[in-house]
């Protein structure tokens, strides 16, 4: 694929290691756990690691940036760097970028996509950047006391960006955005909810909940499995950080991949909850619907004048990392060229229209939601399902458990490849010539022909990961069954059968 052009007359930073740790946590000196806590950390790191270790990433053209020093007090001892593109209106917007861990400004200026959009639609992009000397992992502390606090530490730093941006280049105090992936996507929720009568809106891409951790050992409870709180106790977390305000609250876009086990997509939800309640929604989308070339999931969340207050957008078939869509075409940008930027959906193409940053465009999901949705067959390994047409569509996208499965251009289709004994259910929606699909349908649950039996041995820790158990209080349990399998580690080792589908039991001794 062809790599973006280069921008401007900066040189531009250094590159960060080809082989990066997994989490957007720690390495604080002298805030690190000790004890036995700190050394299962480790280990569960140096897994991660080990596990995304690969060949060194391809070489990427690097975007132009400025840096900018003086720009404030600066208590959080953050470097400041900023993308101008060549054409910019007066009074233009600011959009304040956040990298992940062991990233730096340069990596996400390269292969976010967010140079690509400002080129395009006319705005700054102010790269805020961490060091090693206040995390060795040169995460942002979103996890800190000491920075997670307004007109504390690196959010006062990130606050003092932004005022800065304003005054030297004449920017739009009322257009003020923020986003950031991982560790970056947390302290982007801290700024939002520190600072709501700065930023408009902001985007968390593969971020946690603001109030979820003041420290480390709590940062990873946060991440995996994560925590339970209801909407009321979220949103409370963040009127908490800014007492005095009461609202307008800034609009959230959310992000994450659906199969991200570093920081796990119950936290989307979280989010979800935390803003929704917030605006005073309910966390059922007004209207949902699918976007991109992969068919992500586009939930959007509206007040009573129909503005979209949060959007959540689930990201099929990828892990942790920022979705980018390398190419040329209006809706595609970023690059492949570091870890942690995934291949799949422009991310920043639709998060700089959920800024309102491109102005007005078509509205997805114009098209009605098919009906008559019916199972019409099933084998050990197949369901078959047909529906009603729906004018006007082009073809229609297949649902299987809540995420998108396939593309069919008629008005059946056949899902192969199944388990046994297995149940699954679907919804349709229809897809429009331009490729915008509209609501889905209703759901309807089938299951396949036969019995499975499965057996699984690996760490309590694995199989949690895997899903066939969940953990509570510090200990893990067989999904289904409910087993107590002792503690949630790496060092606890146990053999589960499966059957029927999904349902586990404890078979040390009896599995085949």
């Amino acid at each position: 694929m062809q790599s973006p052009p280069c921008r401007g007359t900066a040189a531009p930073l250094s590159r960060i290691p080809s082989v990066p740790p997994a989490d957007p946590v720690p390495r604080t000196p002298g805030r690190a756990p000790r004890g036995p806590a700190s050394r299962l950390v480790a280990v569960l790191a140096l897994v991660l690691v080990a596990a995304l270790a690969g060949p060194a990433p391809a070489a990427h053209a690097a975007a132009g940036l400025t840096q900018v020093t003086g720009f404030g007090t600066n208590p959080g001892r953050l470097n400041m760097y900023v993308y101008r593109p060549t054409s910019l209106p007066a009074r233009p917007a600011v959009v304040i970028a956040l990298h992940g861990c062991t990233q730096d400004a340069q990596t996400y200026a390269d292969n976010s996509g967010l140079p690509e959009s400002a080129d395009r639609y006319g705005f700054l992009v102010v790269f805020a950047e961490t060091t090693t000397s206040n995390n060795l992992n040169k995460c942002f502390n979103w996890f800190q006391s000491t920075d997670n606090r307004r007109d504390q530490g690196e959010a006062a730093s990130i606050r003092q960006m932004a005022a800065h941006t304003v005054s030297a280049h004449g920017a739009d105090p009322r257009r003020t955005y923020v986003t950031g992936l991982s560790a970056g996507g947390a302290m982007t929720s801290v700024m939002l909810a520190t600072y709501p009568d700065v930023f408009q809106a902001g985007a968390v891409v593969a971020g946690l909940p603001y109030g979820c951790a003041d420290d480390v050992t709590g940062a990873y409870g946060c991440m995996n499995p994560g925590t339970d709180l209801t909407p009321a106790q979220w949103a409370q977390r963040v009127r908490d950080a800014h007492p005095p305000w009461s609202g307008p609250w800034p609009r959230v876009a959310v992000w994450h991949g659906d199969k991200d086990t570093t920081v796990v997509p119950r936290n989307a939800d979280a989010l979800r909850d935390q803003w929704t309640a917030l605006h005073g929604l309910p966390p059922t989308p007004t209207r949902t619907s699918l976007i991109g070339p992969n068919s992500t999931r586009h939930e959007e969340y509206a007040v009573a004048d129909g503005a979209v207050a949060v959007e959540v957008n689930r990201v099929p078939g990828i892990g942790h990392g920022t979705p980018v869509d390398p190419g040329n075409g209006t809706q595609q940008c970023g690059g492949t060229g570091a870890p942690y930027f995934l291949a799949s959906i422009c991310s920043s193409h639709w998060i700089t229209r959920f800024f309102g940053l491109q102005g007005p465009g078509p509205e997805p999901g114009t098209l009605p939601a098919p009906t008559g949705l019916t199972v019409t067959g099933a084998t050990d390994t197949t369901i078959r399902l047909t529906w009603s047409p729906v004018d006007g569509a082009d073809g229609y996208t297949v649902h299987r458990d809540g995420a998108p499965l396939a593309a069919a251009d008629s008005t059946s289709y056949t899902d192969a490849g199944l388990t046994a004994g297995s149940s699954h259910t679907y919804a349709v929606a229809a897809r429009d010539a331009d490729g915008r699909t509209g609501p889905l349908s209703g759901t309807v649950t089938a299951r396949t022909t036969g019995t499975v039996t499965a057996c699984w041995t690996a760490t309590n820790y694995a199989h949690v990961q895997a899903g066939r158990a969940t953990t509570s209080g510090g200990h893990t349990y067989a999904k289904g069954s409910q087993q107590n399998m002792g503690l949630y580690n790496v060092f606890v080792t146990h053999t589960l059968k499966e059957s029927p589908a999904g349902y586990f039991t404890v078979a040390d001794r009896t599995c085949p």
